[in-house]
């Protein structure tokens, strides 16, 4: 029976144990182990004083906070959201919340809903380590262009930081399937330098007239005047068409330096997190799957405008080796142009109407319906196989 040896006990043993010859010393030890039941290289170091005796007090497991009611809440809000990063989910929940608690998608009890709010993003990762879906990467092409190069400025990620909307940065997205042979459709993604607001249009080839026709579409739709646009050195950008358009509205026109993907960071940042997340790797060729990706993308303008969040670089600071990047608070862009002055009261109350008119529920219920309609040709790994 193992027995816990008392703190006097042990002292006086110490004391004998100290005094002994070898031969007693070991009969000492089995005395001890017997009565205790202790390990002998235990009682050894015990005995020599090496150990230090103490009584722990017990500690039992803290009781789970977080329940799996709190779980499967937290499961549903993130798919509905794309399963955004948790910086970005832990801004996001507040305001989608009461809106799912209202419309009914989210039955859950009071005290679920205050664990959501009371989460952190350390919280969020660790109680859907095992769900969120895993992408890959893939390259497209570009051409480069040759014309107009030394009348066009170049500007790179860091002169560019404007403090009001109206700035567009844009580049092509191919739908090729990794094969660049044949006619296939691209998307002509766009996004705003300030508030992060993204457009996006499919066609079926990227001739110089769909750039301006898509361009002119999408000026329309935008809820704040178009003050410049910056692209990369393709020649889908780089021509005479866009130059003179932009001359002619007094547009200023940009671009980054050939081969430099960072000059160009915002969009080419949403063309994977926004573009290639709906529509994949797969091949579209067709007027029939444009009109599809249009579709998609129609519904996905609001999904990915009034409720995904994003932060923005504010700073580097270089530490060691190492280079640590300050980002501000993770807002909407719905939000950034609430907050931004150079609106006027009425285009901010046309954006609020149409905040509140939408449901987080029903607009990402039709997204994936309208997902679930768009096939490619052939896939990635039909090409390639």
């Amino acid at each position: 029976m193992n027995h816990r040896p008392s703190r006097p006990s042990v002292r006086s043993l110490q004391a004998r144990y100290a005094r002994a010859r070898k031969k007693a010393k070991g009969v000492i030890l089995d005395e001890f182990t017997q009565t205790t039941g202790c390990n002998r290289d235990y009682a050894i170091r015990l005995l020599r004083g090496d150990y230090t005796y103490a009584i722990k007090p017990i500690r039992y497991p803290r009781a789970r906070y977080y329940t799996a009611e709190d779980a499967a809440a937290l499961e549903h809000i993130s798919e509905l959201l794309d399963w955004m990063c948790s910086k970005l989910l832990k801004a996001e929940i507040p305001l989608v919340l009461p809106g799912l608690r209202a419309d009914g998608t989210l039955d859950i009890s009071d005290t679920c809903a205050q664990h959501l709010l009371d989460m952190s993003p350390a919280t969020i990762d660790r109680l859907r380590a095992r769900r969120r879906p895993k992408g890959k990467h893939r390259h497209g092409f570009t051409k480069p262009g040759t014309l107009l190069k030394s009348r066009i400025p170049i500007r790179t990620f860091a002169e560019r930081n404007p403090e009001v909307p109206g700035y567009l940065d844009v580049d092509w997205v191919d739908h090729s399937g990794g094969n660049a042979s044949g006619t296939f459709c691209f998307t002509l993604d766009m996004a705003d330098a300030f508030s992060q607001w993204i457009e996006m249009r499919a066609v079926l080839t990227k001739a110089q007239k769909f750039v301006l026709d898509e361009l002119q579409c999408a000026r329309v739709d935008l809820p704040f005047a178009l003050l410049g646009i910056h692209s990369d050195s393709g020649s889908e950008f780089i021509n005479d068409q866009l130059y003179r358009y932009c001359k002619a509205e007094h547009l200023k026109f940009t671009r980054s330096r050939a081969g430099k993907k960072n000059d160009n960071a915002r969009v080419e940042q949403k063309n994977w997190s926004v573009v290639r997340r709906l529509s994949g790797y797969g091949r579209y060729e067709t007027q029939r799957q444009v009109d599809q990706l249009n579709a998609v993308y129609d519904v996905a303008r609001l999904y990915v405008n009034f409720f995904k969040p994003v932060m923005k670089l504010k700073a580097k600071r270089r530490v060691g080796s190492k280079v640590k990047k300050i980002h501000d608070e993770p807002k909407t862009p719905y939000h950034r142009l609430l907050e931004c002055e150079v609106l006027t009261p009425a285009e901010k109350k046309k954006l609020t109407a149409l905040y509140e008119s939408l449901s987080l529920s029903k607009l990402k219920a039709e997204l994936d319906r309208r997902l679930a309609a768009l096939k490619p040709s052939r896939t990635f790994t039909d090409i390639h196989s």
